[in-house]
């Protein structure tokens, strides 16, 4: 549904705000781990996530990445989505064809017009803070 990229980025998004929670930053290389991601992969990644501000990237000695407290409750993971993947999401057709719409519909079209309805919900309605809860007590993970 995502692609890698969408993935490792709501994934890295959630390790360093639950990091964030505990005031620490975090390298790229401790993402990249924490995630089971390639660090190369990651660090594009976290430069598409910090250049529309969804992360902090801090230069120097002690720099790493973080996301402001006062964020953590504001980001959403349409944001995340859209950052990386952008809208086609929202727009695909579900076999794939070029001009599927409601004109020239694909054979699932209006089954899965709905499912990407829910989805875009979902997207809009969960925040960072939402994944970080289950992270912090243990309910969810990040890798097997």
């Amino acid at each position: 549904m995502f692609s890698k990229s969408c993935e490792y980025g709501i994934k890295a998004t959630a390790y360093i705000a639950v990091q964030a929670k505990n005031s620490n930053r975090v390298s790229l290389k401790e993402i990249a781990k924490a995630i089971d991601s390639p660090v190369a992969f990651t660090a594009k990644i976290l430069q598409q996530l910090a250049r529309t501000g969804i992360i902090d990237s801090v230069q120097g000695a002690s720099g790493g990445f973080e996301i402001r407290h006062s964020q953590i409750n504001k980001i959403k993971l349409s944001q995340i989505v859209s950052a990386i993947d952008g809208d086609n999401i929202y727009k695909g057709c579900g076999l794939g064809l070029n001009a599927c719409n409601a004109k020239k519909p694909c054979p699932v079209h209006y089954k899965f017009q709905k499912i990407r309805d829910e989805l875009k919900d979902m997207l809009e309605s969960t925040t960072v803070e939402d994944l970080t809860l289950g992270l912090k007590n243990g309910h969810t993970y990040l890798k097997r």
